[in-house]
């Protein structure tokens, strides 16, 4: 492996949403989404001014050259670019991703486009109650083509929904818009189909009017591993993994719902919104590469499931800390192998190109105003992980397209706590202070630096 070298092409790079990053909440036409009137709590920001990259993005890129990021993964906001979702469009937020994407191609940054990533307008949230409407899907996919139309010319890697299989558990009630409803299985399933009708829609028009233009599947892989030897161990893990991370891409690869999941929704009357005319919509589905985010792996102990749990629920109730790995500050497992395993599995399995395009750890870090922070841990975390690719491709055999960690210019996380923090680069600010929100090179910023200026030969 150490004599083989990384393909020229190869994309190493940054990923983030919106929301975490923009601020920007209230101006140049932007609407209000789900995630502006969420308000901070003890242990949470609110969604108002992230890091503020709206006004600073130029700030943000230039560390990106600097350490020889050659991708850069945003997100459109919706509501910035759309009126309440469905209504005009808002010439000034188009605006600024036009900015944002000239100024990357402009460094020798290729952009990525995730469509969605959680921030369901506010008036389609409250009116339509989200993807539970399939007036959402229209709004979505209007919305999408818009967005292909304007920005296929400088934009070649496009994703539809950041973590897609989130959908199909009951993270959904919180990232879909639903504010109404008493969180069913029939609504869970609801939710999904309909999101997936987004993707197929999405997928056509792509294939059909930009060929040129590549999309791509993503889900959250997180790979569940029996808690023990014990068959019922083995049994439910993989059928947990066939529901929360196979059925998506068996969706991916053959606009089919998998066997498993088609067959658990006809035995138990699963009500899922399929109509008249689903199956054909599906049918048009083809990713042309298959990205995921890694972060950790879990076990399952079968022996806590109650008699009557859904596949997709499994893990609320049977999920165990795996004893054999290490743990970052949140508890999550850290596991290389892991990684390994999931981009040979599926380049095995479907023969498309894989791209990792979110991997990284969160910890805890405080700037002392003068010193940059030794985030050794986060440097080992990257290193591991990247060799563990490099052996997916260069031993196992898979052809990988790119790597993109998670927030390498720290962000909010995901439940707006600043102190879980990603960045190879410290932002200056806290969950109640903005402070200056300076931006500050940690350790692994240098290390990112060193290593890519050779392709991540030397890894």
């Amino acid at each position: 492996m150490d004599k083989q070298k990384m393909p020229r092409d190869f994309f190493w790079g940054n990923s983030v949403s919106s929301m975490q990053t923009e601020g920007a909440y209230d101006i140049d036409g932007k609407s209000k989404s789900v995630y502006d009137v969420r308000p901070a709590t003890a242990t949470s920001t609110n969604w108002h001014v992230a890091i503020d990259e709206y006004h600073r993005y130029e700030e943000d890129l230039d560390p990106m050259q600097k350490m020889h990021f050659n991708m850069y993964r945003i997100q459109i906001s919706w509501s910035r670019v759309v009126k309440d979702g469905d209504g005009e469009f808002n010439p000034a937020g188009i605006a600024f991703y036009d900015r944002l994407i000239n100024a990357m191609l402009a460094r020798g940054i290729q952009p990525m486009v995730c469509l969605y990533h959680f921030d369901m307008p506010l008036k389609l949230a409250k009116e339509d109650n989200g993807f539970m409407s399939r007036k959402t899907v229209a709004a979505f996919v209007r919305y999408g083509k818009a967005m292909i139309d304007h920005f296929a010319d400088r934009v070649k890697y496009w994703i539809v929904f950041n973590e897609h299989n989130l959908y199909f558990t009951d993270e959904a009630f919180n990232i879909a818009g639903y504010t109404k409803g008493d969180k069913s299985l029939d609504d869970l399933y609801t939710i999904f189909h309909h999101t997936m009708l987004c993707y197929a829609q999405l997928s056509a028009y792509f294939h059909t009017n930009y060929p040129d233009v590549k999309i791509g599947g993503m889900i959250a892989y997180t790979p569940v591993y029996p808690a023990t030897s014990k068959p019922n161990d083995v049994f439910y893990a993989r059928k947990s993994n066939e529901f929360l991370n196979e059925n998506l891409n068996k969706l991916y690869t053959s606009g089919k719902y998998s066997t498993e999941v088609q067959t658990y929704i006809k035995n138990h009357q699963v009500n899922n919104d399929y109509q008249d005319g689903d199956e054909k919509i599906l049918a048009q589905i083809h990713a042309d590469f298959l990205a995921f985010s890694y972060y950790r792996s879990t076990t399952l102990n079968a022996d806590k499931l109650s008699p009557d749990c859904a596949p997709n629920r499994y893990l609320n109730e049977g999920m165990e800390v795996n004893r054999f790995t290490p743990k970052t500050d949140w508890g999550w497992d850290i596991d290389p192998l892991g990684f390994r395993n999931i981009i040979t599995h599926l380049y095995n399995c479907y023969h498309l190109p894989v791209f990792p395009i979110e991997n990284g750890i969160g910890c805890r870090e405080e700037w002392d105003g003068q010193h940059p922070i030794e985030d050794d841990q986060r440097i080992k975390y990257h290193r591991d992980h990247i060799r563990a690719m490099k052996a997916a491709m260069f031993k196992d055999g898979a052809q990988v397209l790119g790597y993109l960690g998670w927030g390498l210019i720290d962000i909010p996380s995901s439940h707006a706590d600043v102190n879980k923090r990603y960045g190879a680069v410290y932002v200056n600010r806290t969950n109640h202070d903005l402070k200056d929100l300076k931006r500050v090179p940690k350790k692994s910023f240098y290390w990112f630096q060193k290593v890519l200026a050779d392709n991540g030969d030397l890894i």
